[in-house]
């Protein structure tokens, strides 16, 4: 089983007393030619997971970009236009760790090309789409594949590669979902001003093209064993991120207190907790080994999401609306106010695995929470009238930190588990990570809202009135006539967000240190 020499050494999983399963000479080949095969193939496997995986965030941003120019050009309602972007998602966030069990016991190559075949077909027919109807089911397919590249592709890198080339190979993956974050609105809206809404989808589906050519040349690698299917687990586990993603979706209309809306989120810990019974009396037949979670090292990971990418995607979708809504700048100029947040988060992945290798994917992990706690920090000093150093001050350090977990955040999350576990691994890890970002954004908006409404009311506004102009100022559009409150509270309200955001990361620093710590009883042996 192949450990990449960025973890401890002390933290390599114990050697099993059994006999390895018998694989097949065909998946022994694939599997040394993955690891130690020329450097064509190993950059044609990086190549195919890479672009692949800069197609999602991109399918994500650039979507949101297209979507005003989309609903005009096929006259669809606002509830119908919004579904273009729920549709993806829901499937998006439900099916990762399916998709990474599937990969597992079908093959992982397999499965990335299925989904980057689905990602490409279904962008291709949305942009030629003669109605949103149409555009609304082919993107709930859409976000099926996306969740299948996003667990297989991590799972073909941790069995294709190893020692320095895996640290490489993840650093590159990092790289391109910060890319593909930080570049999709400018790209999109480009797009978008110079050639139409429809080329925003074209150019997914010219990227999928090119990944899939690539991915065709990529290692097979399958779990040797081949357990049958869990049906069960597979069902509960999809069924209760569904239930959980449409609550996210119904609580934006009808609030968190809808009985709609709490009758969703009932019913997805019910799903949760079925997942995790049946999966503990299945034990190796299961689709995901709960045991896991009894690792601290796993944990420690697992969270990584939530006090790393939570608040970066928080700022990179609401921070340009501050700059320029209450701040009056134009979208170019906030596009190059964000420039130190977006930038490091380009380059440094490609910089953490080799920091790593020299330290350990602990000093990188606790480093990156505390840089990013630094930066949160820092937002108490942000001013919607504050110059470029002023507005960098905070955002370099946030960005720096991002930037250095994207790098190692994947690879550690399938190297602390059996190799042949790694789909499910990076299944339950992306699953993770997409739910933070779906909590992130609708808990940042009620707590600004929230927050700059309270401003508001105190100055004499009736709460529903103040209520409203609020959400208004959130999503950049201020009311001119309550321009100065609205710059006050709204100001304050960062100012707040950041302070939460500072403790999340500092206690997330503390956690992943502590829990990636060397153990002893193993340091022994």
């Amino acid at each position: 089983m192949p450990t990449p020499s960025s973890l401890d050494a002390s933290r390599r999983p114990e050697p099993s007393t059994a006999p390895p399963p018998a694989r097949s000479a065909a998946e022994a080949t694939a599997t040394a030619a993955g690891a130690d095969g020329d450097g064509a193939g190993f950059r044609l496997t990086v190549a195919a997971v890479a672009s692949a995986s800069a197609m999602l965030p991109f399918s994500i941003t650039g979507a949101a970009v297209a979507l005003p120019g989309m609903a005009a050009h096929l006259g669809s309602s606002v509830g119908a236009a919004q579904w273009m972007l729920n549709a993806f998602n829901v499937t998006f966030s439900a099916l990762p760790l399916a998709a990474g069990g599937l990969a597992d016991r079908f093959g992982r190559r397999r499965i990335l090309l299925v989904g980057i075949a689905l990602v490409g077909t279904m962008s291709l027919l949305v942009a030629l789409a003669p109605s949103m109807a149409l555009a609304d089911a082919a993107r709930a397919v859409q976000g099926c594949g996306a969740a299948a590249v996003l667990a297989a592709g991590a799972a073909v890198l941790a069995q294709a590669t190893s020692g320095r080339r895996r640290q490489l190979a993840f650093g590159i993956l990092g790289a391109s979902f910060g890319s593909g974050l930080a570049l999709g609105p400018p790209v999109a809206g480009a797009l978008v001003e110079g050639v139409g809404w429809r080329s925003v989808f074209l150019l997914v589906a010219a990227m999928s093209g090119l990944a899939w050519l690539c991915a065709t040349r990529a290692p097979e690698s399958r779990n040797p064993a081949r357990p049958a299917l869990d049906l069960l687990g597979l069902s509960t586990f999809t069924a209760g991120l569904a239930c959980l993603s449409f609550a996210f979706v119904r609580a934006a209309d009808a609030g968190w207190t809808a009985p709609g809306t709490l009758a969703l989120l009932v019913a997805a810990s019910a799903l949760v907790v079925l997942f995790a019974v049946a999966e503990i009396g299945l034990a190796d037949r299961a689709m995901f080994d709960v045991r896991l979670f009894r690792r601290p090292d796993f944990l420690a990971v697992l969270c990584q999401p939530f006090t790393v990418t939570l608040g970066f995607v928080i700022l990179l979708i609401y921070l340009p609306c501050y700059l320029q809504g209450v701040g009056d700048r134009s979208t170019s100029a906030s596009g190059l106010l964000l420039l130190p947040l977006t930038a490091p988060v380009l380059v440094l992945p490609l910089l953490a695995g080799r920091l790593a290798a020299r330290t350990s994917v602990r000093t990188v992990l606790t480093g990156a929470s505390a840089l990013i706690a630094v930066g949160a920090l820092l937002l108490t000093t942000l001013r919607a009238d504050g110059s470029w150093p002023a507005l960098a001050l905070p955002l370099l350090p946030f960005g720096a930190g991002v930037g250095l977990a994207f790098g190692v955040m994947d690879n550690a999350a399938v190297s602390t588990v059996p190799v042949e576990n790694a789909g499910a691994a990076a299944g339950i890890f992306n699953t993770m990570r997409i739910t933070g970002e779906s909590v992130a954004v609708a808990g940042a908006a009620a707590l600004l809202t929230t927050l700059t409404a309270a401003r508001l009311h105190h100055s004499g506004l009736p709460a529903d009135a103040a209520a409203r102009i609020a959400g208004q100022a959130v999503q950049g559009q201020p009311a001119a006539a309550h321009r100065a409150a609205l710059t006050a509270g709204l100001t304050g309200a960062f100012h707040t967000l950041g302070i939460a955001l500072a403790v999340l990361s500092a206690l997330g620093a503390v956690l992943t240190h502590l829990a990636l710590a060397p153990r002893r009883d193993h340091a022994r042996r």
